[in-house]
């Protein structure tokens, strides 16, 4: 998680706006997309792009994967309250470590992810996804640009750690 200053990670003079910023940004783009979809595809429509890749529109109540998307409603304010929860935490981190780059690129993408997703469960009480990734027959879960935000973030928060316990050596 967060540490203190190295030089590979930590910049002179940061603030938290920029990583503010960037998370405004990927929920900007988040719903633009979702927005375009909603207003030119019906559920279930598909567009195919490439072989391996279609636009489609899908609602998702449920968290990663669909997990719990059948469970009756509750948990659209559960997952709701999970990203709230992640929000304040996110922000608090980086208010923290303004100038760990890596982490708080990491965090910063991650939020703005979850805002993203959140707008939509309480907007709709689903997320919208319309991102379809399949190769010989099997179809990776529809996704979106928020749900891209969060694995990226996920994917440099685990890097972060590796570099700092690779630099604590």
């Amino acid at each position: 998680m967060a540490r203190g200053n190295t030089s590979l990670v930590r910049g002179p003079g940061t603030s938290l706006w920029p990583w503010l910023a960037w998370a405004v940004i990927i929920l900007m783009a988040d719903q633009f997309t979702k927005t375009l979809i909603l207003g030119y595809y019906r559920l279930g429509d598909a567009t195919t792009i490439t072989s391996f890749f279609n636009i489609v529109r899908a609602h998702n109540t449920g968290a990663a994967f669909s997990f719990l998307a059948d469970a009756g409603g509750w948990q659209r304010w559960l997952f709701t309250g999970i990203g709230v929860v992640a929000t304040v935490f996110i922000v608090w981190q980086l208010r923290a470590h303004p100038g760990q780059k890596l982490f708080c690129f990491a965090l910063s993408s991650i939020l703005g992810g979850a805002v993203g997703n959140v707008v939509d469960r309480l907007m709709h009480g689903y997320v919208v996804d319309f991102l379809d990734f399949h190769w010989a027959g099997y179809h990776f879960p529809a996704f979106n640009i928020a749900d891209a935000g969060i694995s990226v973030g996920a994917a440099c928060l685990i890097l972060d750690e590796l570099l700092r316990v690779r630099n604590a050596r």
